[in-house]
């Protein structure tokens, strides 16, 4: 592996780390998913806490803590598989945020219709609004990040101080809420019980992927400043957060709204709009909308700015064209990268819409993201399961294989079920939208791999 440029500007402390994994990690969404369950939803993010978000924590601090530099996910996987798995896990990975992050963007173009009253709202239903707002929230993220990461870097910090005040705001009107009128939604012993059903089969993939994150700091781990400590103590600090959003929102919802009533898509909104105006804080609905929309683009600009940072280390290994490898001229920042992957994930908010209603693109969209996503996941526990020597992980070896064990196991019954369509949708076109896709960009990820490495041996 060629070493990245030393030109790369640590612009990244510990405090921009911590925020970059609230805003890179939480998603408010999957709050309003889990919470449309019911109250086994609760139980659900539990469970995932110990099979899956401790030994995701635990990997990345063991992994990045042995090679902290520019490429994270790519580097390790190419010190202990090679180069064939590195390439396909990192353009799984590159790939799977193209996806999500027009998902994410329609996620806050729902959520700010709400600063601008019920006329705004019937825009709801509208794809051309959806698609516009992705596209301008992607041209944003990427010119920011162009100019700098410590340019960039203050979008994504911005977008996890809104992740937590709206979080915060939930969990305080649902605690006002429950105090003066109870539980709108019955919690017991019983109600929080999982039932082995289809639909909570389905949003296990969903609340596992609410969970990851933590290895896309690293991606940018040559912009960091000593990233083998501050990593680490960014998971700890955050991981305490992340979770208690988590939780304690599904929480907030659940009291605020029937299950019956919570939308997946704008479900914080609609708890926050009904407690708001039952506890007389109206002007709350606004400002938290903004605060919503606010954090899905940092949250947007977050992983672009990181997973960019893929096709780069691949362009200095000569596994996609020289230029992604190059810098620019004046800003020090991989350019083309970004530019790439920004204009990539503008087409697929476009081609998202096609044959499929807003909510229609919006679920094979998250689907489509779960699976490529995961799968680098699958070589992500298997390299933490390789590790050897001096170990971070207490315990020791026996800690890292039951936790990579769990973790990899998780990650595979999350791909699984990710590739079931939802009840409500047309089964065939979901499917072969969302396996489909997987298997096509498998196979271009492969003839890129192969040409390139053609062209490298012949020269």
């Amino acid at each position: 592996m060629h070493s990245p440029p030393t030109t790369l500007r640590r612009a990244l402390r510990l405090p921009d780390v911590v925020l970059f994994f609230i805003v890179a990690v939480v998603g408010l969404r999957w709050i309003a998913t889990a919470a449309a369950t019911g109250p086994s939803g609760l139980v659900l993010w539990l469970v995932a806490l110990v099979t899956f978000f401790f030994p995701l924590g635990f990997a990345v601090i063991e992994l990045a803590s042995r090679r902290p530099e520019e490429g994270g996910i790519y580097v390790w996987a190419q010190q202990e598989f090679g180069d064939l798995t590195a390439f396909m896990t990192a353009w799984f990975y590159w790939v799977s945020n193209v996806v999500y992050m027009p998902g994410l963007l329609y996620f806050g173009a729902g959520n700010l219709l709400y600063a601008f009253g019920p006329r705004a709202q019937a825009l709801g239903s509208n794809p051309s609004y959806f698609i516009l707002v992705a596209v301008c929230g992607l041209a944003l993220a990427c010119l920011l990040n162009t100019i700098g990461t410590g340019v960039g870097k203050w979008l994504s910090n911005l977008g996890g101080i809104a992740t937590w005040i709206p979080a915060g705001i939930l969990i305080a009107l649902g605690a006002v809420a429950f105090t003066q009128f109870g539980s709108a939604t019955p919690i017991s012993s019983a109600t929080m019980v999982p039932h082995l059903d289809f639909n909570n089969a389905l949003l296990w993939s969903t609340i596992a992927f609410g969970f990851a994150g933590f290895e896309a700091a690293s991606l940018m781990g040559g912009e960091i400043e000593d990233a083998r400590r501050t990593v680490p103590k960014a998971i700890v600090i955050s991981g305490v957060s992340i979770a208690a959003i988590y939780i304690l929102g599904t929480l907030a919802v659940l009291v605020a709204l029937p299950q019956a009533d919570v939308s997946g898509l704008s479900g914080i909104l609609q708890a926050i709009d009904h407690m708001a105006s039952v506890t007389g804080w109206r002007a709350v609905t606004p400002a938290v909308a903004l605060l919503v929309a606010l954090g899905s683009l940092g949250g947007s600009s977050a992983w672009l700015a990181s997973t960019a940072r893929l096709p780069f280390v691949a362009g200095i290994d000569r596994y996609l064209p020289p230029a992604f490898g190059k810098l620019h001229p004046r800003w020090g920042t991989p350019h083309v990268a970004l530019a790439t992957q920004a204009a990539a994930a503008a087409v697929i908010a476009i081609l998202g819409q096609a044959g499929a209603s807003v909510k229609g693109a919006y679920d094979a969209l998250v689907a489509l993201g779960v699976i490529t996503y995961f799968l680098p996941y699958l070589v992500l526990f298997a390299a933490y399961a390789r590790a050897k020597g001096e170990l971070r992980t207490p315990g020791g070896r026996p800690a890292v294989l039951v936790l990579a064990f769990l973790g990899g196991a998780t990650t595979l019954i999350a791909l699984v079920l990710a590739a079931v369509p939802p009840a409500d949708a047309d089964k065939t076109w979901a499917l072969a939208k969302v396996v489909g896709g997987t298997a096509v960009l498998a196979v271009v990820g492969a003839i890129l791999y192969a040409r390139r490495r053609r062209d490298s041996v012949a020269v």
